[in-house]
């Protein structure tokens, strides 16, 4: 089979006196690092944005809105991250990055100039972001591949230790970056992305060179990329619209577009499996997941992407809904807060990352990574544990911790990935495990908020009734309140806003209750104390859920077999 053939590595860039692996790490980091912040920084903004574009969490449908923009980027690049990967292999990997940061950085100009408001601003926003995630998929795709390029075996850990560590530390810094910026102004949030976007392609073009160059003969195996791209996109979209309420339920499980999303995105999957086994040119060369090392590293990492993906949005929803609100933080000053308050996670995982990259270098990965996974699990046992009005010392040190075992994890993992496929097929073995990594957080959003919404589900409209019945709302607002479907509430909380005012004035009583009983009603620990013990319930489901997934990546992980390292 045609593969791609490797060239001689430039030992220096154009002017000679850079080593060229050292500016192959500089730039790839800074696309990790922009595609990642990128990723997180809107968690973090979309109480600004929401309020910059005038938009109603509340208004029925405009929950579907806020988690397109939140699930909208993960989902394209989980998508496209295989097939760009492929044609990385096939046409050059440093010409696919190259053109995706000035994929990114068109999107985020785009993002910037948002021109309406409202609905149609929204619109604009979700449909940009999918092409913002092209770019980022397209670097995400080859980045590694690049760099495992550029390095030799022996180095390749502490490289793609500083690269993972800029990818994961960029998801959390994006969330202090995001509530810096959101508090000055929500179109700061894309512009930020535009000069680094700038300076990224500037640099990628000048400095990069192409390693490997293209045979004749070589072909796109265009059956292959359709059936997954079509098969991933209807089974993450399903699991988006199965989160928002349906027909009266709280959720859209029964919806018949959900339930048909799955099963045919499913059969998709099944019919590119089997396509990729009879195609002489696959995309997907089913047959590396016969390496031992290959299939154990890219199970675990689904795990751990399942596991943690959605921690980021329960803290989020805990701090900015609950934790801050009670302690006396304004609505609109949560998010930054927030960010500054999840700083340990941050600091946890940038001291593990690169260390244990440099030492899985010379002991292998299975220690570390098992380790790291095992770390999480106890850290996502001891959130459970806490109560939600946590005293902030034992938060942090569990945050802490989690960042660590995330460290511990991600780079030697990817090393030992991407160190036992073959030279000619990094780029697509790089897209594969991109894939896992970003449909696992995409898929735990969905299991989380199921989860989470379910638990606030079973007792929140309780707690709505005995609360607000005992401040003397009238019966019929009151049942008009709990009815509402706990998501809505939910994201209304995790936006920095406090529901109970708009509701009871749409209800038509607000203005009719005393003022001591509409400043009680409308203040900061109203809604926050009715809504935590509900959430504990859900949060409960969620962490033990997390610490399994955690538990089962480690497992996995012990069966990767000793250092491997595919003939080159």
């Amino acid at each position: 089979m045609p593969t791609a053939k490797t060239e001689a590595l430039p030992a220096t860039r154009a002017g000679g006196r850079v080593p060229y692996k050292w500016s192959v790490l500089s730039n790839t980091t800074l696309g990790m690092l922009l595609a990642t912040v990128n990723a997180s920084i809107l968690i973090i903004s979309l109480p600004a944005i929401f309020n910059g574009i005038h938009l109603n969490p509340l208004a029925p449908g405009n929950v579907g809105y806020l988690l397109w923009m939140l699930m909208g980027y993960m989902l394209v690049t989980a998508v496209l991250v295989v097939s760009l990967g492929r044609l990385g292999d096939m046409y050059g990997r440093v010409r696919i990055y190259s053109a995706g940061f000035a994929v990114f950085t068109a999107s985020s100009v785009a993002l910037a100039l948002t021109p309406a408001g409202g609905q149609a601003g929204a619109l604009w926003l979700i449909g940009w972001r999918l092409v913002q995630g092209v770019g980022g998929a397209m670097m995400m795709a080859n980045s590694t591949a690049i760099l495992t390029d550029a390095f030799p075996a022996r180095q390749r850990g502490t490289a793609l230790g500083v690269n993972q560590v800029a990818g994961l530390a960029g998801s959390f810094i994006g969330l202090v970056l995001g509530g810096i910026l959101s508090a000055w102004h929500w179109r700061a949030i894309f512009w930020v992305s535009v000069v680094v976007g700038a300076v990224g392609t500037w640099w990628a073009y000048r400095n990069l060179r192409e390693t490997a160059a293209r045979r004749a003969g070589v072909r796109v195996d265009w059956w292959g990329n359709l059936t997954l791209a079509a098969g991933l996109t209807a089974v993450l979209a399903a699991i988006t619209y199965g989160i928002q309420p349906y027909g009266g339920h709280t959720e859209g499980w029964t919806n018949p577009w959900v339930v048909a999303g799955l099963a045919g995105g499913l059969v998709l999957l099944v019919v590119f499996c089997v396509i990729e086994t009879r195609v002489a040119q696959p995309m997907f060369h089913l047959g590396l997941f016969r390496i031992q090392a290959f299939w154990a590293g890219n199970a675990a990492a689904l795990f751990n992407a399942i596991a943690r993906g959605g921690l980021q949005f329960m803290l989020i929803i805990w701090l900015q809904g609950i934790w801050l609100p009670l302690h006396g933080y304004n609505f609109e000053d949560t998010p930054l807060w927030a960010g500054i308050y999840l700083l340990p996670l941050t600091i946890g995982f940038v001291a593990a990352g690169p260390v244990s990259g440099y030492l899985s270098d010379r002991y292998g990965a299975k220690i570390f990574a098992t380790g790291g996974l095992i770390m999480m699990a106890v850290t996502f046992i001891g959130l459970l544990l806490i109560p939600v009005d946590f005293s902030y010392p034992e938060f942090a040190v569990l945050l802490f911790f989690n960042g660590v075992g995330s460290g511990l994890f991600s780079a030697p993992n990817t090393t030992a990935v991407m160190n036992a496929v073959p030279a000619g097929q990094r780029g697509v073995a790089s897209g594969i495990r991109a894939t896992f990594q970003n449909a696992g957080m995409v898929l735990s959003m969905g299991v989380f908020f199921s989860l989470l919404v379910a638990g606030l589900s079973s007792s929140l409209p309780g707690a709505l009734r005995s609360g607000l019945a005992a401040q003397g709302v009238p019966g019929p607002a009151v049942a008009a309140v709990a009815a509402v479907p706990p998501v809505g509430l939910m994201f209304a909380a995790f936006l920095g806003s406090n529901p109970i005012a708009s509701l009871l004035n749409s209800a038509g009583v607000l203005h009719r209750l005393p003022a001591s009983t509409v400043a009680t009603l409308t203040s900061k620990k109203f809604f926050p104390a009715l809504l935590s013990g509900p959430f504990h319930d859900g949060l409960v489901v969620v962490f033990v859920l997390a610490a399994v997934l955690a538990g089962a990546g480690a497992v996995v992980s012990l069966f990767r077999g000793g250092v491997y390292i595919h003939d080159e």
